[in-house]
C-alpha cells in the first residue's frame, strides 16, 4: 500500500500539467470559439458567458475518441447512449467555464512572458531540443488554432491549473488523521470461507415453466433487425493517377517552400516588469542601472538570474533559446533583429514591461536545393489537386445519389463499382462499413428503410467517402418457443439453483450465529478455507469477500467469531467466519509518516477543489438550452 501511496501521491496536480498540451490542443481551438452567437447557436450559458454548440461538438467527438482508445478494439460505436454522451461533454464545458470565472474573481493571471515561456520549452514546437516557429506553425495549424487563439487557450488551460494546485496545495491533514488512516489500512484480519455452491442437481424446470417464462418474456425472444446495404466507395488515393504537375508549379512551390525558411536568433533578457509596485519609470530606471553595471564589466547572465522577473528563463541565465521572427512581442523582436552578435540592446518597452536584450547567437537559414525536395514537391502538389478533384467529385456524387433513384447512374457517372456490405443489425459490426457510427444511424433512419432512398454522402474517413441505401430489411420476428426453449431452461436452472444456494447459507448463517456449529447443521463434511492475516488488498481473494470482510464487526469480547454472508454473481453463496482483527503495534517511520501525509494532503486536496465546484456551479446562473 505505501508504494502505492508513493506511486499515486502526485495526484491530479501532476497529471494535469502532464497532459495539458495534449488535452488543450483536441479539446478547442476553432474560430467560432471566439464568436458571440444567439442563443440558437448556443448549448448553454454560464452566468450570461455562452457555450457555443461547436464547442460542444468538438467536446462530444473528443469524448468518443477518449472511449476508443481507451476501449481498443472493444469499442462498440453502437453501445454509445448519444445523449449521455452529449450531457456528459455539456457538464464538462460547463464546469471548464465556471472554473474559469473562478480564476477571474480569484485574480489569477499569468504574464505574456511566463506564457511565452512554456510555449517555448514546449517539446512538441522543439527540432533538436531547440524551439521551431514552423514547427510550431505546422502543429497548432493541425489543430485548428491560429497563434492568438492557441495562446488564449493555453493561458485558460493555465490559470485552472493554478486554481486547482492553489485550492489542492492549502489543503493539510493532522498526525492523529494520519495515524488513524494507518492503523486501518495495515490492520490485519483472520478469516474463513465456506462456499455453497449453486447446482442444478434436483431441481426440475418443467415444460408449463418454461412456456410461463417465454410468455412473460416474450419481447426478449425477438430475432435481430438486420438489414445489407448496397453502396458506392469513392477513395481519394484514386485520383492520383489522374493529376500531373508541369515543371512550373514545380518551380514556383518551390520558391514559396524556401520563403518560409529564416534565420534563427538566440536571445537572452533581463525582464523588469511593470505593476503595483513597480512604476514604468522605475523599471526603465532600473535598467539603466544594470547597463551600467554591464558597462563595468558584469556578467549578463548572473544579473539575470537576481534581476529578471522571467521565472522561466531567469535561472538559465535570461537564455530564451532560438527562435525565427513572429514569436515574440514585435517591440522586442525589432530590438532583437538590429542587434550584432554578443550586442546588448538599450531599454526596450513591451507589453510585459522593460527589457535589456543580448543577443547570443544567430542561425542562418539552411535552403536545400530544388533536387533534394522535388520529389516532395511533387507530391505536395498532386496532394493538392487530389484534394480538389476528390472534393469535385465527392460533391458530384452526392448530387447525382439525390437525384437518382437507386445507385446504377451515381455509380457509371463516377466509374464506381456498386459493392454489397455484410448482413448486421443495429448493434452494427466489429470492422468495416457495418462499425461506422454515421453509416448505421443512415442504414435504420426512416428515410432509408421506408422511404428506399440513397443516403447522404458519408465520409468513412478523411480518404473515403460512400453512398449507401437498403438492399433487404429483415424486421424482428417472434422466435418460436422450440429454438429458445433450451436457453431458457438453462436460464430457470440457474435463477433457482442461486436462489436455494442463497435461502440455505442464510439459513446456516442464522444458525451459526445463534452459536451452533456446522455438526449441528448436518455438515460436518463441510471445511472452512482459513486465511490469516489478510490485507484490504489481499491476493487470491475475491473483491466482494475482502470488501464484506472489512465490514464485519470485531468477534465480541468473548472471542467468538462474527459471521457474514454474501450471494455472489454466479449464484454461490460465500459464508465469511471473522476470526480476529490485528492492529499494527509499531509506530510509523518518519518516512512513513511523510508518505502518508503527502497522500492524504493530495486526497484532501482533491475533496477540496470537487467542493469548491459545487459550491461555483450552486451559485452559478446555468441555463441549458
Amino acid at each position: 500500500m505505501l508504494q502505492n501511496i508513493r506511486d499515486n501521491s502526485q495526484g491530479w496536480i501532476a497529471k494535469t500539467i502532464i497532459g495539458l498540451m495534449v488535452v488543450l490542443m483536441a479539446l478547442f481551438g476553432v474560430d467560432q470559439i471566439f464568436q458571440s452567437t444567439s442563443n440558437a447557436q448556443d448549448a448553454a450559458e454560464v452566468n450570461g458567458e455562452a457555450i457555443s454548440l461547436n464547442e460542444l461538438a468538438k467536446a462530444e467527438d473528443l469524448q468518443r475518441r477518449r472511449l476508443q482508445q481507451q476501449l481498443g478494439s472493444n469499442f462498440d460505436e453502437s453501445l454509445i447512449d448519444e445523449k449521455l454522451l452529449r450531457d456528459a461533454a455539456l457538464k464538462g464545458l460547463i464546469e471548464r467555464q465556471l472554473l474559469l470565472q473562478g480564476t477571474a474573481s480569484a485574480d489569477f493571471a499569468l504574464s505574456d512572458a511566463a506564457l511565452d515561456q512554456v510555449m517555448l520549452q514546449e517539446p512538441q514546437f522543439q527540432i533538436d531540443g531547440k524551439f521551431n516557429p514552423d514547427r510550431f506553425d505546422m502543429v497548432i495549424r493541425q489543430m485548428g488554432y491560429s497563434r492568438p487563439q492557441f495562446r488564449q487557450m493555453l493561458r485558460e488551460e493555465m490559470l485552472i491549473v493554478q486554481l486547482r494546485a492553489g485550492l489542492g496545495g492549502s489543503s493539510f491533514v493532522t498526525d492523529a488523521e494520519i495515524n488513524n488512516f494507518a492503523r486501518l489500512e495495515k490492520q490485519r484480519r483472520d478469516f474463513a470461507t465456506l462456499t455453497l455452491k449453486a447446482t442444478t442437481q434436483g431441481i426440475d424446470v418443467t415444460e408449463a415453466d418454461i412456456q410461463a417464462f417465454y410468455d412473460e418474456h416474450a419481447a426478449e425472444f425477438l430475432s435481430p433487425e438486420q438489414v445489407q446495404l448496397e453502396y458506392v466507395e469513392l477513395k481519394k488515393d484514386g485520383f492520383f493517377d489522374q493529376v500531373e504537375v508541369t515543371a512550373d508549379e514545380l518551380q514556383s512551390q518551390y520558391q514559396k517552400e524556401i520563403a518560409g525558411l529564416a534565420e534563427q536568433r538566440q536571445a537572452a533578457h533581463i525582464l523588469i516588469e511593470v505593476n503595483d509596485q513597480v512604476s514604468d519609470e522605475q523599471a526603465k530606471q532600473k535598467l539603466v542601472e544594470l547597463q551600467q553595471r554591464l558597462a563595468a564589466g558584469e556578467d549578463f547572465a548572473v544579473l539575470a538570474k537576481e534581476f529578471s522577473a522571467d521565472p522561466g528563463s531567469a535561472g538559465n541565465g535570461g537564455d530564451l533559446g532560438y527562435a525565427g521572427p513572429g514569436v515574440y512581442d514585435p517591440a522586442f523582436e525589432q530590438a532583437l533583429y538590429a542587434l550584432k552578435q554578443n550586442e546588448i540592446s538599450a531599454p526596450v518597452r513591451s507589453a510585459y514591461g522593460w527589457h535589456l536584450i543580448k543577443l547570443l547567437g544567430v542561425q542562418g537559414a539552411d535552403v536545400p536545393p530544388f533536387d533534394s525536395l522535388k520529389e516532395k514537391l511533387t507530391k505536395d502538389l498532386k496532394t493538392e489537386k487530389v484534394e480538389q478533384r476528390f472534393v469535385e467529385a465527392s460533391k458530384e456524387l452526392e448530387n447525382s445519389s439525390f437525384e437518382s433513384a437507386d445507385l446504377v447512374q451515381p455509380a457509371q457517372e463516377q466509374g464506381l463499382e456498386i459493392k454489397l456490405s455484410e448482413v448486421f443489425g443495429r448493434e452494427g459490426g466489429k470492422e468495416g462499413l457495418a462499425a461506422n457510427r454515421q453509416v448505421l444511424q443512415a442504414a435504420f433512419s426512416e428515410d432509408l428503410l421506408e422511404n428506399a432512398a440513397n443516403s447522404q454522402l458519408i465520409e468513412l474517413d478523411p480518404d473515403t467517402v460512400v453512398v449507401v441505401r437498403v438492399k433487404t430489411h429483415d424486421k424482428p420476428e417472434q422466435l418460436p418457443l422450440a429454438t429458445v426453449s433450451s436457453a431458457i431452461r438453462e436460464e430457470l436452472l440457474m435463477q433457482r439453483a442461486a436462489k436455494a444456494a442463497r435461502e440455505k447459507g442464510e439459513q446456516l448463517l442464522a444458525a451459526l450465529r445463534d452459536g451452533k456449529t456446522l455438526a449441528d447443521e448436518k455438515l460436518a463434511d463441510q471445511t472452512w478455507t482459513v486465511v490469516e492475516a489478510a490485507a484490504r488488498n489481499q491476493e487470491g481473494v475475491a473483491p466482494e469477500v475482502l470488501q464484506e470482510l472489512f465490514r464485519m464487526p470485531r468477534p465480541g469480547a468473548s472471542g467468538k467469531p462474527s459471521y457474514d454472508g454474501i450471494a455472489t454473481r454466479n449464484g454461490d453463496y460465500i459464508l465469511i467466519r471473522l476470526n480476529g482483527v490485528n492492529e499494527p503495534q509499531n509506530d510509523l517511520s518518519n518516512e512513513e509518516k511523510a508518505e502518508y501525509r503527502k497522500f492524504l494532503s493530495s486526497r484532501q486536496g482533491e475533496l477540496d477543489f470537487a467542493a469548491y465546484r459545487r459550491q461555483l456551479q450552486d451559485k452559478a446562473d446555468i441555463e441549458r438550452f
